[in-house]
């Protein structure tokens, strides 16, 4: 069985032309709208669709939707999909054809054009570019929204999602840390209906956070031992310069090595924690 989650916070102008949509193209699906403490009539709008909702009394963030839409979910295969129109429900096809060819994760990518303003297309492309490096796979969409997943296997990381907007990064990091086959199926993204929850200046630094999380999140050494090494030839420079001019060793290139030690360990230990967190349960 198929399930659908749609995450939606005031979206019911959206979702009024969508479910029908949806229904019309998976008719077999179980569709679940997670209903993220909205003051509209998204409640309204699922009833007279036939679509279950599940209401949150306030709003916990997309993330926590997705969590609680998952759990709810009784499909062994989960699709997930905004609530606002920008995504087709034909594609839904495309992405589990992806699965029936062995892949774990099938995920919409957007173009150029489907992205929301420059600045998000800028974003997207350095995520895409630093998440392909991490891996050594090509990234094609690391926060795309649309992604049809194995239920079990996306159970598996419930834990590590967050509330928030990043829900996708963190999800495509764990399966690409587990082993779990990722495929990108290119989509189109239509405008959105409504207003965006996005605020750039409020989410600009947490999108810059998101950076080192995909780091973080699939192999911490990557990022630190660059920077253990860094502060090691910084160190080695500063005590060869002081070395040919002075004939000594100071306390600034003392530190500069002690701090290449301290950080190439933090990233041993979080390497560690790394292997412990994406262990699997016997």
């Amino acid at each position: 069985m198929l399930s659908i989650i749609l995450p939606a916070k005031n979206e019911a102008a959206a979702l009024a032309g969508l479910l029908p949509r949806l229904r019309a193209a998976q008719p077999g699906a179980e569709i679940l709208v997670v209903d993220d403490g909205s003051t509209d009539a998204t409640a309204a709008v699922c009833a007279a669709n036939g679509v279950t909702c599940l209401t949150q009394p306030y709003s916990m963030g997309n993330g926590a939707a997705i969590k609680r839409g998952a759990r709810a979910a009784t499909g062994a295969v989960l699709v997930f999909m905004d609530g606002d129109g920008q995504h087709d429900p034909a594609d839904i096809a495309r992405l589990l054809a992806k699965l029936d060819e062995g892949y774990d994760m099938a995920v919409g990518a957007r173009d150029w054009s489907s992205q929301a303003g420059v600045g998000r297309g800028v974003a997207n492309t350095l995520y895409n570019w630093l998440a392909s490096r991490m891996t050594g796979f090509k990234v094609a969409d690391l926060t795309s929204g649309f992604r049809a997943v194995r239920a079990d296997k996306f159970r598996e990381f419930l834990h590590l999602l967050p509330n928030g907007f990043s829900y996708p990064t963190t999800s495509t990091m764990a399966f690409f840390r587990s082993a779990y086959a990722v495929a990108y199926v290119p989509i189109k993204a239509a405008q959105r209906i409504g207003h965006s929850h996005i605020r750039p200046l409020r989410d600009g630094i947490r999108f810059l956070l998101i950076i080192f999380k995909i780091a973080t999140l699939y192999s911490p050494l990557k990022l630190f031992a660059p920077a253990s090494a860094l502060f090691f030839l910084l160190g080695f420079g500063h005590y060869m310069y002081t070395f040919l001019t002075a004939h000594r060793l100071t306390n600034m290139s003392v530190l500069l090595f002690s701090a290449s030690v301290i950080v190439f360990l933090i990233g041993l230990i979080s390497e560690q924690i790394a292997v412990l967190t994406y262990k699997r349960g016997g």
